[in-house]
């Protein structure tokens, strides 16, 4: 027999290659059972043509392993978050399994292991014979059979869907099939593991037998493999298994259900209908079993006298460490473990169909290596525990954060604030969730959060798209707004919009309406733009409602307008998952590329090759001119006297961002350096209450948005780095001219209203007397004409009285002609008499000089 050297995996992978047996191998064991067949009914040509007909071929995969997920520690050493299995099985390499193992194995189960071929011929006669007569439906398999026996139930099971009804009662099927079947079913099962065996023995080695025996064997329940037993009933490792432990292990294998030692209560009931095999009778079938497995070995001169007495007498005392799998087992990790698992489930990478990818996910031994980084996720989970409480009492409260990469979408850390639980609500204490409030509903089960005035991002991208400048002065003061577009269609509003608590809007540039968060600023680029435009930019940049559903609507509705509602498209009002808007702002630090948000880098299949990863891309999505302006903005809000600066981490790394707030109840705060973008909501999952008058261990909730995104972004900078946001364009910058109209005359309001709407600033001086009618305007300086936008204007009313005659200087005009004195008197407005001829001098004046009303007469004295 050729020792072919195999891997573990080889030893399980390489029966997808088995061939029939040779002609001496089939001649031999079909003569020696050919008379055990004939006892069943069967002539010796039947029986020939019964073992001929079995397939050639053992067509099986890899057995079922569970499926493991990584993420990075600060070292930047993966370690595992979870494990997700239908059969709890760890391979292990031949050197790791203790000695004692083997020997107690091999002792109880086929001693002469490594001197026959496959087969225990004389056994087999034995048990096909008791077969037929009905005398016993087991024995007399080799580790070789055994072997087959399991890989045969192994695909058996992989057959039956665990969402099946009767999920449990075809995997027992599975296991009856192939090891308790009788009469001729029984014949045929016994040739089938014979052939077989006698054909691994041909292709592998005896200790790759063994361990594939030993990795693949059921040790009850979903335990399967030596190492998971070992871990699972003593919390230890094969390779360090004591004697009595090796013996039970070894004896579990003969009827695992039977024999399990983790059901305290029992496996089994006796005539009276009592328990037995529990811990009440020292699990007693399984310790005679143990015992027995004790006894082979001592009698196969494994052990001493002295170890058999010693091992007798040691009690069964399992140390039952469950393997706790799926993301609760990640514990503060368990939401982004959650993300990671959604994708698998999701993706048409992992199979073509949901179920297929669940089962590929529980039984495909598939080793996951996320984008997870604890150098930014324990920054996270600190500040979360520090700020934001699992619970309000009689409120639904939920916190989450995320940052990711801005040049790639992986995403590099998800927290929230509650505990993970998977179990039914009912189930569940207070805190206690599996959505993942970061993510949407395929993957998190979560319907998205309102993001509040974050979502004013894409106002400002169309805003700059149509030409127009971030130094651009619009009337932002508050107001009704009325003249919306939207779908290229009229939309009249009659509502009232405030700003945050209730704040008087302004005229200004929209580099300060982005500093301040003005809504009414907003609100008035909005009415220059059109709504489904607005949102088109959304779209454009990867975002989408939490449902899956475009923010925008449906395209054909009837009513285009409802998905396009101006105040939910500018103000953020629509429900939209925190991921999908850091992804948005980390295209504007990516220069208007916008990245697919994914979490796994690396996904190692069960044969050891890497796997196609689920698609993911990055494309232009707006110009980069116009995402270096709007970081210009949005830097403003990261700026002394910006909404965002308490964010600021203060670590000399360039950042922009945004605040929000939904009405009362919801916050929001994103900010993003050129290499990370980090985005953190807070506020009622359901219902509502003022997050600005409820306070936690004396913080405000309003403000921890600040506090966690600090930690968050500040530890991204940390081990990202960040350089400096492109200049913005010229012409996107502009200082816009506007042209000045001319309001004397009007009525003060109506001149206010009129200039403030073409976006200039207005001052009201000192009214002053005037023929204008009263309250309307007198004067306005700058006069009309092309000034700049955001001018302040300056408006004199009128008092409505006429103004009294400005006097005039008298001029002295002694000594003068007559003539010439009374032509200079009336050039300035004065009336002249006198008994004087022209040639005569003016010996004297009254009045002589000083002031006097137009029109005053003048006398003069001539010689």
């Amino acid at each position: 027999m050729p020792e072919t050297k195999r891997s573990v995996k080889g030893v399980l992978g390489g029966l997808l290659g088995l061939v029939g047996l040779s002609a001496v191998a089939g001649l031999l064991v079909t003569a020696t059972v050919t008379p055990a067949i004939a006892m069943a009914g069967f002539t010796g040509s039947t029986a020939m043509s019964l073992f001929e007909d079995l397939p050639d071929n053992l067509k099986v995969g890899t057995p079922m392993e569970p499926t493991t997920i990584y993420g990075t520690n600060a070292e930047g050493k993966a370690f595992q978050l979870a494990t997700f299995y239908d059969q709890n099985r760890i391979p292990v390499t031949f050197d790791e399994v203790s000695p004692v193992l083997y020997d107690a194995i091999l002792s109880s189960e086929d001693k002469s292991f490594y001197e026959h071929g496959g087969v225990n011929l004389g056994a087999t006669v034995k048990a096909v014979v008791d077969n037929i007569r009905g005398t016993s439906s087991r024995g007399a398999s080799t580790i070789s059979q055994q072997f087959v026996k399991n890989v045969l139930i192994q695909e058996c099971e992989k057959g039956v869907s665990p969402s099946e009804e009767d999920y449990s009662e075809k995997l027992n099927a599975c296991w009856t099939e192939a090891t308790q079947a009788t009469g001729s079913e029984g014949v045929e099962r016994k040739l089938q593991e014979m052939r077989y065996a006698i054909q691994i023995e041909k292709d592998y080695s005896k200790n790759d037998i063994l361990l594939g025996y030993l990795n693949i064997a059921n040790f009850g329940g979903q335990t399967y493999g030596i190492e998971a037993a070992a871990n699972y009933y003593f919390g230890t490792t094969a390779a360090k298994l004591t004697l009595p432990q090796a013996a039970t292990l070894a004896g579990i294998v003969q009827n695992p259900n039977r024999y399990r030692i983790d059901k305290p209560g029992g496996t089994g009931t006796d005539a009276e209908d009592n328990p037995t095999n529990g811990a009440d009778d020292g699990y007693a079938d399984t310790k005679v079993r143990r015992d027995y497995v004790i006894k082979r070995m001592f009698i196969d001169g494994k052990i001493t006298e002295e170890q058999r007495d010693a091992a007798y007498e040691t009690p069964i005392e399992p140390k039952i460490t469950p393997s706790t799998q799926g993301c609760a087992a990640a514990g503060k990790n368990a939401y982004f473990c959650q993300y990671a698992k959604s994708i698998v489930e999701n993706d048409p990478a992992f199979g073509e169909t949901k179920a297929e990818r669940q089962e590929n996910l529980r039984r495909g031994g598939m080793q996951i290596y996320t984008s997870l980084d604890m150098r930014v996720q324990q920054a996270g989970i600190d500040a979360m525990a520090a700020n934001a409480p699992v619970y309000l009492d009689g409120k639904d409260f939920g916190a989450s954060g995320v940052t990711i990469e801005t040049g790639t979408g992986r995403v590099l850390a998800i927290v929230q604030n509650t505990k993970f639980n998977e179990t039914a609500n009912a189930n569940r204490a207070k805190g206690e969730t599996s959505l993942v409030y970061a993510a949407d509903k395929t993957h998190g089960n979560s319907n998205g959060m309102p993001p509040g005035s974050a979502y004013k991002l894409f106002t400002l991208i169309d805003w700059l798209e149509k030409g127009h400048s971030v130094n651009e002065v619009v009337n932002g003061n508050t107001r009704v707004f009325n003249n919306f577009t939207v779908c290229e269609e009229p939309f009249y509003n009659d509502e009232m919009i405030y700003n945050y608590n209730k704040q008087r809007g302004f005229t200004g540039t929209v580099r300060q309406f982005t500093a301040k968060s003005l809504n009414t600023g907003y609100l008035a680029m909005a009415e220059q733009l059109d709504t489904c435009d607005i949102n088109k930019v959304a779209e454009r940049m990867g975002v989408h409602l939490g449902n899956g559903g475009p923010v925008g609507g449906e395209p054909d509705r009837p009513n285009k307008q409802d998905g396009n509602y101006p105040y939910d498209s500018v103000l953020g009002s629509k429900y939209i998952a925190p991921i999908q808007m850091a992804g948005a702002y980390a295209t504007v630090a990516n220069k208007g590329k916008y990245c697919t948000p994914r979490a796994i880098d690396k996904v190692i299949g069960q044969d050891g090759k890497e796997m196609t990863l689920p698609e993911s891309k990055c494309s232009q999505v707006i110009a980069p001119e116009v995402a270096a302006t709007a970081a210009y903005a949005l830097e403003s809000v990261m700026q002394s006297g910006g909404t965002g600066v308490t964010a600021r981490p203060y670590d000399g790394v360039p950042l922009i961002g945004k605040t929000g707030t939904h009405q009362s109840f919801a916050t929001s705060m994103t900010e993003s350096s050129t290499k990370t973008t980090t985005m953190v909501w807070a506020g009622a999952i359901t219902g509502d209450f003022s997050m600005a008058q409820t306070y936690w261990n004396g913080i405000q909730m309003s403000q921890i948005r600040y506090y966690i995104a600090r930690a968050m972004q500040g530890a991204a900078n940390a081990a990202y780095g960040g350089d400096a946001f492109p200049a913005p364009d010229r012409n996107l910058t502009r200082q816009v001219l506007r042209d000045l109209p001319n309001v004397v005359g009007q009525p003060l309001d109506q001149a206010r209203q009129t200039l403030e709407n073409a976006g200039f600033r207005v001052n009201v001086g000192e009214a002053i007397d005037s023929e204008v009618a009263a309250g309307s305007v007198a004067e306005q300086t700058p006069g009309a004409g092309r000034v700049a936008g955001g001018t302040t204007v300056t408006l004199v009313p009128s008092t409505g009285k006429a103004p009294a005659p400005e006097e005039v200087d008298v001029p002295n005009v002694t000594g003068q002609k007559f003539s010439q004195a009374k032509k200079a008197l009336e050039d300035a407005g004065l009336a002249v008499s006198g008994d004087c001829d022209g040639g005569d001098d003016v010996t004297a004046q009254e009045p002589a000089g000083g002031k006097a009303a137009p029109g005053t007469t003048i006398t003069l004295v001539c010689d």
